[in-house]
């Protein structure tokens, strides 16, 4: 990855500075000031290992400009790096990879909101009820928290009482099979992307848009496992058929349904490929019929894929490249199959994750190992990035969300 010129930093301190009146002008016309939106950044933050995050980083969004401003710091030695909110974002939910000694279990953390000071506070934390929980999510109803246990490879479903208490697991699902091959069929040529072939790992789980079916990635089993959910004790049922399967060794990641329900798209970190299937809702099950690249044409060498996610207005998909450090983009056709448009420089070092904020005007790259989120516009009509010129110092950070 070549080093930008000063010519080109230039270029993008002036693209910055386009973006800043014609966002702001469009801003005032709706609520006559500039609008402020917040965000939270889930860090790794544990005194062992290269880790300067300092727990839950709190920042001001302004959503002329995109800027982020530093406001505060919900300390935290834990490694809460993937953040979710309810519904009604009245609570913050944390996966929090930091082990206990007697357990060897990750946690989960519920906080209260204060929305006019964006204080959090805390609840309460319970057992993930496996190592290394590596993502959370909410289910549609709002009574529960869903969690992936990387290194437990586990997922566990957790009751949300009225005040947003997390309680103990009502069903914990411990991953088995037969673990994938460890170089990636559908790799790049030349790639080392050899991570977790070892035992079963837990990506990923998240409920569709029904709340109907829950669906989690396993990367090393090289599955997205299916079950169906009851809601009324908070338990997981295999689904017929339980799983859908990869390419062996390709490694699921995350995954995105399309707002219509009819569409699922997965990232595998160790092929970097996405993979778009239809989805029947009706009865949980998946179809794979599009594999792409999200690497450039003709790219050899080693790569990890690690986010995916749309665009608000559902007419893009974006994912992210680690080693490679960029971000790439696919237009969505009226059939869901994707084309490839373009991809960006991260600006950064190991791109942990991006989020696009609530107005579609502005994605936020957490590159980890730079210390670092880079902000980028997004061009409505085309889906493009444009380097913002702004660069916030977060140490190693790992997943941003946004309070409107």
């Amino acid at each position: 990855m070549r080093r930008s010129t000063r010519r080109e930093f230039v270029q993008a301190l002036s693209a910055s500075a386009a973006f800043a009146p014609m966002m702001g002008g469009k801003q005032r016309q709706g609520s006559g000031s500039p609008g402020r939106i917040i965000a939270y950044v889930g860090t790794y933050s544990s005194p062992q290992g290269a880790n300067r995050g300092q727990g839950i980083h709190v920042l001001d969004m302004n959503l002329s400009t995109g800027a982020l401003v530093p406001r505060t710091v919900v300390k935290s030695e834990a490694n809460p790096t993937w953040l979710a909110f309810n519904g009604d974002r009245t609570r913050l939910y944390s996966a929090n990879e930091v082990s206990s000694p007697e357990t060897g279990a990750g946690t989960v953390s519920a906080y209260a909101v204060d929305r006019p000071t964006a204080q959090l506070t805390l609840i309460n934390s319970v057992s993930s009820e496996g190592a290394g929980p590596a993502h959370v999510s909410i289910h549609p109803a709002g009574k529960h928290a869903l969690v992936a246990n990387y290194g437990g490879g586990s997922v566990a479903v957790l009751p949300i009482g009225a005040d947003g208490r997390v309680g103990s697991a009502s069903d914990i699902k411990r991953h088995q099979g037969a673990v994938g091959p460890a170089q990636a069929s559908s790799a790049p040529p030349g790639s080392f992307a050899i991570s977790g072939h070892d035992r079963p790992h837990a990506h990923m789980i998240e409920a569709d848009p029904s709340g109907r079916f829950v669906l989690a990635a396993d990367l090393a089993l090289d599955q997205i496992l299916v079950w169906r959910f009851d809601p009324a004790n908070g338990t997981l049922i295999p689904n017929d058929p339980p799983s859908v399967a990869l390419p062996p060794g390709d490694g699921p990641r995350h995954f995105v349904f399309h707002p219509k329900g009819q569409w699922f798209s997965s990232l595998q970190e160790e092929a970097s490929t996405v993979v778009t299937f239809d989805y029947d809702a009706s009865n949980g099950r998946l179809s794979a019929k599009q594999t792409l690249s999200t690497l450039p044409r003709g790219f050899a060498g080693t790569n990890f894929t690690s986010e995916i996610a749309l665009s608000p207005d559902a007419r893009f998909v974006y994912v992210a490249n680690r080693l490679h450090h960029s971000i790439a983009w696919f237009s969505i056709g009226a059939d869901g199959t994707l084309t490839w448009v373009g991809e960006e420089w991260t600006r950064g070092d190991y791109p942990r994750s991006f989020t696009i904020d609530p107005s579609g005007r502005f994605l936020y790259s957490c590159n980890q190992r730079s210390d670092a989120i880079a902000s980028f516009g997004i061009n409505p009509k085309s889906g493009a990035l444009t380097f913002a010129g702004q660069y916030t110092p977060v140490g190693s950070p790992a997943h941003i969300v946004f309070l409107r």
